[in-house]
């Protein structure tokens, strides 16, 4: 009997939890597991008692011509990760994996570039998460080595740091 793989069943998990969210563009699902335990679980979705972009008929975001992307401070929606991360204990989390699936919310479709945005990757990061696991289709994924992001952002600041000299 073949079996999937533990991946592959995580990620299966985090694609039912996706069925709760509430998004009309995008909706997420995530699972943080550690030593084959699920710890937590998050969909996006707006704060407990405030309205969802599906209650409401439209997306904020949407309706200001915002681009994919950018601007997610407007957004209603609590990110998946936050919410798995928000409900979970950090000294349960540190040295996990979050699981992570995407699907576009008009097609169904899986997003083949589902990633976290660069908010929820500081909270990964804090979290003490270790590796993010991102389905890009029904059997494949790609792990991210947290720390990966942590020297990311380094690069960043750096580039950062040369552009502001570049500009004085």
């Amino acid at each position: 009997m073949d079996r999937i793989s533990k991946e592959n069943y995580y990620l299966d998990i985090a694609q039912t939890v996706l069925e709760r969210a509430t998004c009309l563009r995008r909706v997420y699902g995530a699972i943080i597991v550690k030593n084959d335990e699920i710890i937590s679980t998050g969909y996006n979705g707006a704060p407990r008692g405030r309205a969802n972009c599906s209650d409401l008929g439209y997306c904020s975001r949407e309706a200001m011509n915002i681009p994919r992307g950018q601007r997610y401070e407007l957004c209603r929606s609590v990110h998946a990760e936050a919410n798995a991360i928000i409900s979970a204990s950090r000294r349960d989390m540190v040295g996990g994996t979050i699981y992570l699936v995407g699907r576009n919310a008009a097609t169904g479709e899986l997003l083949s570039d589902a990633t976290s945005c660069s908010m929820c990757r500081r909270l990964v990061i804090n979290s003490g998460l270790e590796r993010v696991v991102i389905r890009k289709t029904p059997t494949e994924f790609e792990v991210v080595n947290v720390s990966e992001w942590v020297d990311e952002d380094d690069l960043q600041t750096i580039k950062t740091e040369g552009l502001a000299m570049d500009l004085k």
